[in-house]
Order: structure tokens, then sequence, then C-alpha cells
């Protein structure tokens, strides 16, 4: 078998530890201590992530989107994909070196993603932009750690807070929708985001091209609050 090697390694701010860049063949791997954050192997559901808000956002012009948390840039490259020339989307990475690693080990990875003119990059944390923002964004797309119930650095437990939802509603355009990724179900989060004043549709999505775990994306929309469906994709 192939092992594993190390590439780098880059402290996450105010002292969330350290994030490491590890590759396998063609396969690489960020990892925060012994857990792994994400892998190019398992990429579906991050693809899902940026699908499901560009369907609901089929049609709308202009389009400003705000990404949570750079990754290996699946999201974003879907985001993309999904939507029309005159869209803005702005990728919050709080770890710096995460995009230098997509410009540097990652470059065939990452493609021209990071030099499409639609694309703006903030280095710093997503909250800041999110708490900044008032009816600016017509979606919010959040990929923070492994979800609201598992987080490696405790700032990021703020964002699926009551607060943080109630800050994202405010930050999100009329209709616009909050997505938010997590390795797991969280009824409990599925309850605040309908107590912050979302609608809640919760999608099941496979981690790799059908096959694995299934990993869950809320769709949230701040158009209306009350009740939550629940439907499953495979």
């Amino acid at each position: 078998m192939i092992p594993w090697v190390q590439l780098d390694t880059a402290d996450v701010p105010d002292g969330g530890g350290t994030l490491t860049l590890m590759r396998r063949g063609e396969e690489f791997s960020i990892r925060a201590g012994s857990v792994v954050l994400m892998s190019s192997r398992m990429s579906s559901s991050e693809i899902a992530l940026a699908d499901v808000a560009c369907e609901r956002l089929r049609g709308r012009k202009q389009c400003r989107v705000l990404i949570g948390g750079y990754g290996m840039g699946f999201t974003l490259r879907a985001a993309l994909a999904g939507l029309g020339a005159d869209a803005q989307i702005v990728v919050a990475e709080l770890v710096p070196a995460v995009i230098r690693w997509a410009l540097g080990p990652m470059a065939e990875l990452t493609g021209d993603s990071l030099r499409d003119p639609r694309v703006s990059i903030h280095e710093g944390d997503v909250r800041d932009l999110i708490a900044s923002a008032r009816g600016e964004f017509d979606a919010i797309l959040l990929d923070v750690d492994n979800g609201p119930d598992s987080v490696s650095r405790d700032a990021n437990d703020r964002l699926y807070k009551l607060n943080g939802l109630h800050a994202a509603r405010m930050a999100l355009r009329r209709k616009g929708l909050l997505a938010v990724w997590s390795a797991a179900p969280s009824a409990a989060f599925t309850r605040r985001l309908g107590q912050a004043g979302f609608a809640v549709e919760e999608i099941k999505a496979r981690a790799n091209k059908g096959r694995g775990v299934r990993h869950v994306i809320w769709v949230a929309t701040n158009e209306s609050a009350g009740h939550t469906a629940i439907r499953a994709k495979a």
C-alpha cells in the first residue's frame, strides 16, 4: 500500500490547533490532529452543498454567494459551474496556508477556480463577514469543521449557535438561503435553525459518488419559519 506523506503543516489562528496536509499517490487529505477534515477521495457531498444551492438560485441575476471554508475547493468549483457569469463568490478561509496549498501541491486539483474573475478570497474568519453583512448575500454555504456537533476549533461552534444563525439570516437577502454541510445529522441543529426563523430542508448526500457514508446538508431559507421539511438524497 502506498504510504501517506506529510507535505506541510499550518497553525490555525487563535489557538485552534494545527492542520496537516497529507498525500498518498494522487489522494490528498487535510487533518486536524488525527481527525480527517477533508479528503480528495470523498468529495461528493461537498459538491452537493453547492449544487443544491445553485439549483435554488437558478434564474436570479447577479447572485452574491459567501462560501465559508475553502477546504479543497470542491464546493467553490461546483458553485462556479452552477452560477452565471454575473455572479460574485466570496471565499472566506481562516488559514492562509490552505490557499497556498491549493495553488501549490494541490494545483492540479484546484485548476483555474481561484483565478476566476467571479471569485474573491477573504483571509479571515467567516463569522466576521457574516456579522458585518446586512442583506448582502443570496446564499451562504458553510463547510466548517465536521458540522455543528463536531468542531475541532471552539470558535467555530459560535457559527452554529442561535446567535450565529440569527447573524446569518440578517446577512442574507430576501429569499436567501443558508446551506450547511455536516458529517452527521443533528436534530438539535435542525430545531435551532427553525428557532432562528428559517424554514429548513434536510438533505442526505453520499460522501463519494453515490457510495459511502451519508452526510447531511441543511438548506435553510430566510423567507418564513414554522415547519421543517425533511427529505433524503442518496
